[in-house]
């Protein structure tokens, strides 16, 4: 595959190798990948260079969470012939733009990234004060800028990552790009994602521990769900409750049907059902969403070598693009691989 000639827009998203999802990671963003795909030209990348940002001490299992970070998109519905399915750290070439963006990325556009200040404030277990996490973001707009991808589904809070890469394009593009630009500027494709809460009613979060995992058995489904919390206005049975204000209640809004949902809000709300019949409700929705992916995943399970094979044909298929792109960036710089006999006026 060579750059895209197409009419479709091009996307570039992708998530870290953290090893198994959790509903987090489908509601935010997987499940609108599944969408995108008959649409947009996509790329997804398993950045496993990114997971190094904080998990540098201990690699050991970068390469299986990788894999498994594959398996559950695959799962989920994400199609090898539909979209191009790669491991980062496989397209060496975004090493080298990292490193050449690097070098005109001024230090305050890095400090002033809210992500930054918010995980060096909040991750106090590893030692955050290294080169390679204050330059994630540049290695982030390499990832994206080196397939030229017309947007980038993101959060909110991701936003002024997109908009630090649209400033690297055109800082690139006004020292380099004398012929026109180089890069062109990416758009922000917003993906509200509704909220999910985890089983402690915070945000559903591996580090948080309140995660259900797409991988989850019926049975650990049904579990996680009786000791998830509730209104916590509901004390006894025979309280009346409120689904807006409980965890399993934004749960039935994002997975229930509305027959649910309509018994969930009248009965809760007149003290006519438990919290353990509204769980069970819940569980059956969850069940009804993972039996299926969980079908599929086993497939691949059984043999590994499939997902690592579709991973490295996907790589090789970014490798190209990224190669021609690269071309590109080297010629404008003045710098192509090729020899090149000096113009006229710099040989006198």
């Amino acid at each position: 595959m060579m750059p895209s000639t197409n009419l479709r827009k091009r996307v570039l998203s992708g998530m870290r190798s953290t090893g198994k999802l959790h509903l987090g990671n489908y509601v935010g963003a997987l499940d609108n990948w599944v969408r995108m795909q008959d649409e947009y030209e996509c790329f997804f990348e398993v950045a496993d260079w990114h997971a190094l940002t904080t998990d540098y001490a201990d690699t050991s299992r970068v390469k299986q969470n990788s894999l498994e970070v594959a398996l559950d998109w695959l799962a989920a519905g994400l199609d090898p012939e539909k979209s191009v399915i790669f491991i980062q750290s496989h397209v060496p070439a975004h090493a080298e733009l990292h490193l050449l963006f690097s070098m005109i990325t001024p230090l305050g556009w890095l400090e002033r990234v809210p992500t930054y200040k918010e995980q060096r404030e909040n991750i106090k277990d590893k030692d955050l004060g290294t080169y390679g996490f204050l330059g994630y973001p540049v290695l982030q707009s390499a990832d994206i800028l080196i397939y030229k991808a017309d947007v980038v589904p993101v959060g909110e809070d991701q936003v002024a990552h997109v908009e630090l890469t649209r400033e690297i394009a055109r800082r690139f593009n006004g020292f380099y790009g004398q012929r026109g630009d180089v890069f062109p500027e990416p758009q922000s494709l917003l993906t509200p994602a509704p909220k999910l809460p985890g089983t402690d009613g915070r945000k559903m979060s591996k580090s948080y521990g309140n995660t259900i995992l797409l991988t989850d058995p019926e049975p650990v489904v049904r579990q996680k769900l009786k000791t998830m919390v509730t209104d916590p206005a509901r004390v006894r049975r025979s309280d009346p409750g409120n689904p807006d204000v409980c965890p399993v209640g934004d749960l039935h809004k994002i997975f229930s049907d509305r027959a649910t949902m309509d018994k969930v809000n009248t009965g809760c709300r007149s003290a006519g059902i438990g919290c353990i019949e509204c769980k069970s409700w819940a569980a059956d929705a969850l069940v009804q969403l993972l039996n299926p992916m969980q079908e599929r995943r086993e497939k691949f399970e059984e043999n590994p070598r499939l997902a690592w094979d579709i991973l490295e044909a996907g790589s090789e298929r970014a490798r190209k693009v990224a190669a021609s792109t690269m071309d590109g960036v080297r010629g404008a710089m003045g710098m192509s691989l090729a020899y090149e006999p000096p113009a006229a006026d710099d040989a006198k």
